[in-house]
């Protein structure tokens, strides 16, 4: 089992970038180098940096082409020192597109989500015309697309979540602005035989954010943890990231859907109450338990890939650690609480 010898930065993305031997197998069958769009994000760094590593581990070493506007001087310096190429570009302007190099393997994380409100006209050009775009330039590689559990309804509680073969039907201008970019690289698989996978996540963790600092963060400042959505699911940030690049080689013109989290189904009043007795504090909460929630059903990801190797209840105390170790925070919350769609 995966273990963090300290409490550090660069111990943590030491950890999030170990690549499995089953994900080093799997890029020994990839062929060709891989680029990222979007790759400046929450998820991006340590993607980019576990498929250069996974690579090297198969002895199969490939470059790996990182593409954002990278605006933070950290993920620069770090991806610099790790050996990934990077291409500083806004996908939104235009040519940038165009200009961007051949490559038969992408994983395309760009997209919009919080600050949709008020500007919903920016997160369907970054969700929906920038995709068809961009489905439209690399129709003849292997796409991965990130996308969202949000275009799922919300489910019972009791459920289990819906799986994949649930009917999307999204809340909100963010998740139907999702399921459009879906839809887009669904239109390049039909119309020029692309080869798509379709990755639908629900909470990546990586004790620098995620669902589990946003509930500790509100205990640590005395803050009621909103229970009004009773329930979630999440899952390792490296774990997450190696399906992401597993997927690559299941991207079919047929077009593979994959729900990506963790197989439990995490009860938010249970969670907040483990979080408060590892942190020490007291906890209060928020609204009235809903019998709805938006859960997603993993199984078919288990199939595939097997359980995440860090589960819930060791990602909860990690999560306590890394807080009273004062460890960094990058105060991007989830919303977790949400359920009208409004981001």
């Amino acid at each position: 089992m995966l273990q963090l010898k300290t409490w550090t930065e660069e111990e943590l993305d030491r950890l999030l970038t170990e690549p499995s031997d089953a994900l080093a197998a799997d890029m020994a069958s990839l062929d060709g180098d891989l680029l990222v769009l979007g790759a400046g994000g929450k998820m991006g760094p340590t993607l980019c940096v576990l498929a250069k590593r996974a690579a090297e581990k198969a002895g199969r070493p490939k470059r790996v082409i990182a593409v954002s506007r990278f605006s933070d001087p950290i993920v620069k310096a770090y991806l610099q020192q790790s050996g990934v190429e990077m291409i500083s570009a806004d996908l939104l302007s235009p040519g940038a597109v165009e200009s961007l190099p051949d490559c038969p393997n992408v994983v395309y994380m760009a997209g919009r989500k919080f600050g949709t409100k008020g500007q919903e006209y920016q997160t369907w050009a970054m969700n929906a015309w920038l995709s068809s775009r961009v489905a439209e330039r690399y129709k003849d590689s292997r796409v991965v697309v990130f996308s969202t559990g949000n275009i799922y309804p919300k489910v019972p509680v009791w459920s289990g979540g819906a799986d994949e073969e649930v009917p999307p039907e999204p809340v909100g201008e963010y998740a139907m602005s999702a399921l459009a970019r879906e839809r887009m690289f669904e239109y390049a698989a039909h119309t020029f035989g692309t080869k798509v996978a379709v990755y639908r996540l629900n909470y990546a963790v990586d004790l620098r954010y995620g669902v589990l600092y946003d509930i500790a963060k509100n205990i640590m400042q005395g803050l009621p943890v909103s229970v009004t959505s009773p329930c979630f699911n999440c899952i390792w940030q490296g774990d997450a990231n190696e399906a992401a690049l597993r997927l690559l080689l299941h991207a079919s013109s047929d077009v593979f859907r994959l729900n990506v989290t963790g197989p439990e189904t995490a009860g938010v009043r249970k969670t907040a109450l483990q979080l408060a007795a590892l942190l020490g504090k007291e906890v209060c909460f928020a609204g009235q338990e809903e019998p709805t929630a938006y859960l997603n059903d993993a199984a078919k990801m288990a199939g595939l890939f097997g359980n995440p190797s860090v589960p819930l209840g060791t990602l909860i105390q990690w999560q306590a650690r890394w807080i009273q170790a004062g460890g960094r925070a990058l105060d991007k919350p989830t919303h977790f609480e949400e359920r009208g769609g409004s981001f």
